[in-house]
């Protein structure tokens, strides 16, 4: 699992060179024709395996197309490649929504047919995780952590974000998410703690949330910057409050460390199954798409590894003792929030999108 959520964002600033080799080696030794068959980029380590357990061997079993399972990781690179040079060696990648966004906008990927999906599939997937472009793969979480042997059961214990960034009342050792990437950062946080209902966050006041940082700025220790950094610091006990992804914590979790989540006002994050425009076969992309998003697809993905299903029909069949672990159970869905992706690729007067905005003006900040 921790490799897992480490690959979910180390996998964004691959770089176009980086995205050229894997091109080159596993993605590039298919040729781009039609075909009976279909290329997957399921991922690597556990969570591939995952994938192809609980989607690509039954969808083979039960609609007899032949699935090549790629066990590399998808990025836009990738699929800016792959579509550029009219090469789409891959039929089925999974992207970030931000990178899902990103794609669609620039004409990168084929538009999702949702007329072959059953009405009672479709109505149960969370409304975010339909895209034109893409249908939601998983659902994971940005989420505040407290140590509990800093606050133990029976004495105060943090509730909100403002309780976070109350320092006086909360004193301990703070760790919280860098903004170097732009498109993630502390942002909906900041602005949460700063009293801004969930509501009207977006479009977000860019100067609120660096004045809302200002504040716990002196008091973070570490803005830590991939999901192994954060999970190192939890696991060796040098924070006391942090913002963390859910998979990690709830791994250190099963093993005894004393950590417990917070989940009002998650920040949901979510990846989607998308297909490269020019995909030699797109209809049968489309069908494992579909398939890959019903309820019991998804309820055996999620008993193996720790992501939350974006169809909410998944829940009936997922024991509640493992149901609970998962950010998008529908008692989390009810006081989280969902990223808004749109707004983050959203191109400003100056010719920058937000997410660059934010990006340009952390990189100055953090240097005051």
């Amino acid at each position: 699992m921790a490799s897992l959520v480490n690959r979910r964002h180390l996998m964004q600033v691959s770089s176009s060179a980086l995205a050229v080799g894997a091109l080159n080696s596993t993605f590039g030794r298919a040729l781009a024709r039609p075909t009976d068959e279909l290329r997957v980029a399921v991922g690597g380590g556990d969570w591939g395996k995952a994938n192809i357990e609980a989607y690509v061997k039954p969808f083979q079993a039960e609609i007899g197309i032949k699935v090549t399972s790629i066990t590399d990781d998808s990025t836009l690179a990738q699929v800016e490649l792959m579509v550029t040079t009219k090469n789409v060696t891959v039929d089925v990648m999974d992207l970030s929504a931000n990178s899902t966004r990103v794609a669609s906008a620039k004409g990168y990927l084929e538009p999702i047919d949702y007329s072959i999906y059953r009405k009672e599939e479709l109505e149960a997937i969370v409304d975010f995780a339909k895209d034109p472009f893409g249908v939601g793969a998983l659902i994971y979480a940005n989420v505040m952590v407290y140590n509990t042997q800093k606050f133990p059961a029976g004495r105060p214990r943090p509730t909100s974000w403002a309780e976070f960034w109350d320092v006086k009342a909360f004193p301990g050792v703070r760790v919280l998410q860098s903004g170097q990437r732009g498109s993630e950062g502390p942002w909906e946080e900041a602005l949460l703690a700063d009293g801004v209902p969930v509501d009207k966050l977006y479009p977000m006041d860019i100067n609120r949330v660096f004045a809302s940082l200002d504040k716990i700025k002196p008091h973070v220790r570490k803005w830590w910057t991939v999901g192994s950094e954060i999970q190192q610091i939890m696991h060796d006990k040098t924070a006391d409050l942090v913002n963390a992804f859910d998979g990690r914590v709830t791994l250190l979790m099963d093993q005894g460390a004393p950590l417990e989540i917070n989940r009002k006002h998650s920040k949901l994050i979510w990846d989607y199954w998308t297909i490269p425009k020019g995909s030699p076969n797109a209809a049968n992309a489309q069908k494992f798409i579909e398939f890959a998003t019903r309820a019991d697809r998804q309820a055996a993905f999620a008993q193996r590894m720790s992501y939350g299903p974006t169809n909410r029909n998944a829940f009936k069949t997922i024991p509640e003792n493992m149901a609970r672990k998962l950010s998008s159970h529908p008692d989390y869905l009810a006081t989280s929030v969902p990223l808004n992706t749109s707004w983050y690729s959203e191109i400003g007067s100056g010719g920058l999108s937000n997410a660059e905005r934010l990006r340009q003006r952390w990189n100055e900040w953090v240097l005051l």
